[in-house]
Order: C-alpha cells, then sequence, then structure tokens
C-alpha cells in the first residue's frame, strides 16, 4: 500500500502530457497489405502440431528479423523455423530462410549460399557486430544448443558457436537473447534467457497430470509445473570468444523462472544499459546495471515485475519507447488471454506505473498476445501500439469458439495525450485476416519513409504487411555507427526535438517477441520539415547533438564525426 501511494504521488509530479486530442479523430491514414507471397516469402514456418499440441515445446513459436546482412541499404528479411514431434524425412526438415532484398519489392532466398541453412526447433534471434568488422552478426537460440553466425562481409556466414564458447548446454531450452555492451568497453557481449527445464520423456501427456487442463479441456502441460531455469551472461574477452560471467555479474539470479523475449534500456537514464526479460507465469525481470560488473534485479522495486495488482502475468513480448514524449522510455509487455497488454509508464527516478486501463488497452482480452512495437506508423511523432495474436491451444476452439486459435493483428492509434484508440478496422485485411502469430519485426523494407511489418506465422508461411500511408506527414532515420563504442551502436539513445514534441529511441539487439527490428531508428516529425535537433548519447557516454536535420531521409551518424552521409528516399507510387 504504501509503495502504490508513493508511486501515485510520483505520478502526479510527472510531466504533464499533450493536450487532449480532438474527439472526432479522423480515420487512421495507414492501409496494410500482405505483400509476402508475391515479394517471394512463400516457405511454410514449421511449428508443432496444426490441430493439437501434445507438448509445450510445440507451442512458443519463433522470431523474425529485418537484418541488413550485406550493408547495401537495404533491409533483408530472416525467417527462423521450428519442427515437428515426428521426424521429418531424410533432407526435408525445415530450416531457417535468409531472403535477399532485390531492391524492387522481392526477395531472393540466399539461404544456403550464405551458409545459414539449419534445422531444429529455432526460438529467437538477435544481431549485432560482435567483433567490430563493419557487418552485423547473427545469433539464433534453440531447444538445444545455440549458433552464433559469424558474417563474414562476402554474403556468407560461419558457424563460430563452439570456438566462441556460446553454444551452451545441449539440453536447456534457451529462449530470448540480446547483444549487450554491459561494461562499455566497446565489445559486445550477450545475454540469454531461458524458458523451462523439460524432458519430453518425462512430461505427462494432454489431460494426465497438474496443470495439463484449461478451461476444462485437455490441454498440453506448463509451463506451471515445470522446473524454471537461470539466465547466462557472456562477457566478450575480444578475441573471437566469450566466458560466461553469470554468476560473478549476478544475472544467474533470480533462478526458477520461465524466461521469454529479452531486451535492453537505459531505464533509469543514468547511461548504463540495463536487460529486461519478459518472463511467462513468474514475475518479469529488470536487471539494473550497476556499472561496476554486476547487475541486481529491480523489477519489483521498479514496478514491472508484476501487475497493477501484484499478480504475476503470463508475459510473453515487449517493446520499450517514449509514448507519451516526456523523455523518458516506457514498455509495453504482451500478455496471455483473458488479459491485455500491459502498458508501464515510466514515471523518472526509477519507478514505473501501470496505465494500461487508463490508457485504453484494455478493450480487447479474449486473445495470446506475441510480438509488439511502439511504432509510429503514421508519422504524426507519437508512437501507435502494434501487436499480434495466437492462442497456445488449438483444441480449445471447438468448445470455447469465444477464444479462437488463428487471430488478427491489432494497432492501437497514439492519440497523442496517454491514450490509445484500436483501429484494427480501418486498416485492411493486412490486419483482419486471421493468423497464429509469434514474432514479428518492424521496419521500412521498401525504402519509402514508413514502417512495414514482418510476421511468423505458425504452420504456414510468414507475412510481410507493407504499409500505405497517406498522412502526408515527414520523418527521419537515424543510423548510428559506433567508433569507439560498439560498432553497431547497441545501448545508443537518439533523442529527436520538434518544437516542443521530445522523442526518445534506443538501438536494441531484440525486441518485440524474439525479433529483431530495423537498426535505422524512424522518428515521425508530424508536419515539421526538419528536426530542430538530434542527440546521440552513445553507448561509451559521449554525447553529440546535430542541429536543423532536414526530414525525409536516412542521416548515418558515425561516433565523433556527425553526419557522414544522408539517404534520400523516393516515395512507392501507391496503385
Amino acid at each position: 500500500m504504501l509503495r502504490r501511494t508513493f508511486l501515485r504521488s510520483l505520478a502526479w509530479a510527472a510531466p504533464a502530457l499533450a493536450p487532449p486530442a480532438s474527439a472526432a479523430e479522423p480515420r487512421f491514414p495507414v492501409h496494410f497489405v500482405d505483400v509476402a507471397a508475391e515479394a517471394g516469402l512463400r516457405d511454410v514456418v514449421y511449428y508443432g502440431g496444426v490441430d493439437r499440441k501434445t507438448y509445450i515445446v510445440e507451442v512458443t513459436g519463433c522470431g523474425v528479423a529485418f537484418f541488413d546482412y550485406d550493408n547495401d541499404g537495404w533491409l533483408d528479411i530472416l525467417v527462423l523455423n521450428g519442427s515437428r514431434l515426428k521426424a521429418f524425412d531424410k533432407g526435408k526438415a525445415p530450416t531457417n530462410h535468409l531472403y535477399k532484398n532485390n531492391r524492387d519489392g522481392t526477395f531472393t532466398d540466399v539461404t544456403h549460399a550464405a551458409g545459414l541453412v539449419d534445422s531444429g526447433w529455432a526460438g529467437s534471434c538477435c544481431i549485432g557486430d560482435y567483433d567490430n568488422d563493419g557487418n552485423d552478426d547473427l545469433f539464433i537460440t534453440y531447444w538445444g544448443k545455440n549458433v552464433l553466425y559469424h558474417n563474414n562481409g562476402d554474403g556468407t556466414f560461419t558457424d563460430v558457436s563452439e570456438r566462441a564458447g556460446v553454444a551452451g548446454d545441449p539440453k536447456r531450452w534457451n529462449a530470448g537473447a540480446t547483444f549487450v555492451d554491459y561494461d562499455r568497453d566497446g565489445k559486445l557481449d550477450l545475454f540469454v534467457s531461458a524458458y523451462v527445464d523439460v524432458d519430453l520423456a518425462e512430461l505427462p501427456v494432454p489431460g494426465a497430470g497438474t496443470n495439463c487442463t484449461y478451461k476444462g479441456i485437455p490441454v498440453y502441460c506448463g509451463p506451471r509445473g515445470l522446473k524454471g531455469t537461470s539466465n547466462i551472461l557472456y562477457r566478450n574477452n575480444g578475441d573471437g570468444t566469450f566466458t560466461d560471467v553469470s554468476r560473478k555479474s549476478g544475472i544467474a539470479n533470480p533462478s526458477g523462472y520461465y524466461g521469454m523475449s529479452a531486451t535492453t534500456l537505459d531505464y533509469n537514464d543514468d547511461g548504463a544499459v540495463d536487460i529486461l526479460v519478459i518472463n511467462d507465469s513468474t514475475p518479469s525481470v529488470l536487471y539494473r546495471n550497476n556499472k561496476n560488473g554486476t547487475f541486481t534485479d529491480v523489477g519489483v522495486r521498479a514496478g514491472v515485475a508484476y501487475d497493477e495488482n501484484g499478480s504475476e502475468q503470463s508475459g510473453m513480448g515487449v517493446a520499450v519507447a517514449d509514448f507519451d514524449g516526456d523523455g523518458l522510455v516506457d514498455i509495453v509487455k504482451t500478455q496471455f488471454s483473458d488479459n491485455y497488454p500491459a502498458l508501464y509508464r515510466n514515471l523518472g527516478r526509477g519507478f514505473f506505473q501501470e496505465v494500461s486501463t487508463a490508457a485504453g488497452l484494455n478493450t480487447v482480452t479474449k486473445y495470446v498476445q506475441w510480438g509488439t512495437g511502439l511504432v509510429d506508423f503514421d508519422n504524426d511523432s507519437w508512437p501507435d501500439l502494434f501487436y499480434v495474436t495466437a492462442h497456445v491451444f488449438p483444441e480449445l476452439e471447438k468448445a470455447h469458439p469465444e477464444y479462437p486459435f488463428k487471430g488478427p493483428r491489432f494497432l492501437f492509434r497514439n492519440l497523442g495525450n496517454g491514450k490509445f484508440v484500436n483501429v484494427t478496422g480501418e486498416c485492411g485485411p493486412g490486419l483482419n485476416t486471421p493468423h497464429a502469430s509469434h514474432g514479428c519485426a518492424f521496419g521500412d523494407f521498401d525504402n519509402d519513409g514508413d514502417m512495414d511489418v514482418l510476421i511468423m506465422n505458425q504452420n504456414e508461411p510468414p507475412s510481410l504487411l507493407r504499409a500505405d500511408v497517406s498522412s502526408g506527414h515527414h520523418w527521419l532515420k537515424v543510423k548510428l555507427i559506433g567508433t569507439v563504442s560498439n560498432r553497431s551502436a547497441i545501448g545508443g539513445r537518439v533523442t529527436v526535438k520538434t518544437g516542443p514534441r521530445t522523442q526518445v529511441q534506443e538501438v536494441q539487439s531484440q525486441s518485440s517477441y524474439y525479433s529483431v527490428n530495423d537498426f535505422r531508428l524512424h522518428f515521425g516529425l508530424g508536419a515539421a520539415t526538419q528536426a530542430d535537433s538530434v542527440t546521440i548519447r552513445w553507448p561509451n557516454g559521449l554525447i553529440e547533438t546535430l542541429r536543423d536535420v532536414s526530414s525525409d531521409k536516412v542521416v548515418y551518424v558515425k561516433e565523433g564525426q556527425g553526419i557522414i552521409r544522408t539517404e534520400t528516399f523516393r516515395p512507392r507510387q501507391k496503385a
């Protein structure tokens, strides 16, 4: 009770939000079309049974990434893959897929040529240039050993997992992962979360044990009742290898949680990157960076471990952005059905307050939510909330049609006054056609200045939602290149000011659900034709400010050198 009173007092003292938006909002000026098939993304993402899930490993799905692996300024696409309990015929097992952007709205599958053919129960991916050679590398988690792919810079990758020391235990169910330079030495370290400790030979079948029924229906068992695990932190040695510092750093504590998505943020604005882990059926963990090589879990103290009633949540995905324009990064956590996305407003001084209901996010509750993002789709300078859905029990719908297995994608428009409104029905078939979706990523794949969405669909090909925007608003993209800091600038923060508006974003190696967004940070500018200032706080602490940066372009900013080049996009001709 004392803590809640204290948080309310902080909320009262927090910066005021923007003036209320008009009661008669115009239609949302963004239309989404799924162009995956015509773009060449036709390979099925296999993940467990279609009509029935016998074990929990068939359920969680996997991530996707917008990934400019060849540094040509056009986003390529990575789609992870899973498996089935029944073995595939030799040579027929599904594999992850890397698609090269042909710069004409289509992609070519280059998986074999790139050396990325691999099969298994993939989970998440994260991206970062761990050896600072100018080419972003790729890390993929599995139920089993993880894989670290070194980007050779010639269109190919080399599996260096064992040599680097990050393959891990073959019996471990790895989940979220993120590169992070926690000690600010300019070299990317690696964090890996874990879900549950599971052995299929020891698991009961649906309905045969505790936690094996749901609403009277026999379903797979878990995660409750299964053994939780602990997280891992690998320190980059600077020679291509990593050292496990989990216990020494405090990352091994707490243990026994069901870890899922992982991301980085500087929640208390002290210049040191912290780590956030969204957990299923257990409290979420916020590792505060103590700036001495150690971390402390402050999730409870900061107000993000539980919901506003002090209950554990079945967390899935995560998004971090400044939704209310006060210069502090906020958090969205997606959850299980009979609930809604949890929005945590950053009150400053290291505290958050859940404001989901006040923000209007409690209007849809029957879907399980997964990948999510706070993304400014209409370029009005206010990040909107997007998330994808899929239930985990395909058997449930027959007895309870109010809980469909497949669901729409949801978009809540940010009104700029602390509130959101559901505009899903206005945005076209790309959102309203039902799928069982898990991972999703956000980026501008066709370089036309707006933000598109890549989505993993269970047991069907992925979706590629092209956003067609008619708002006429302006935008700015910022791509950071570290020199003293890590080359990918992961952990860097960009603050854009335009008139009275302030926007803040950070470069992250993983976000959404098990996925990776475009590293070019996208800022909508509304009617403004320039940003008055763009301030970069680099991961090593250096602060640089650029003045009067014109809109509708990408600016490439190199640490210590300012803007080294710009790129202007030509808007796509609307059909």
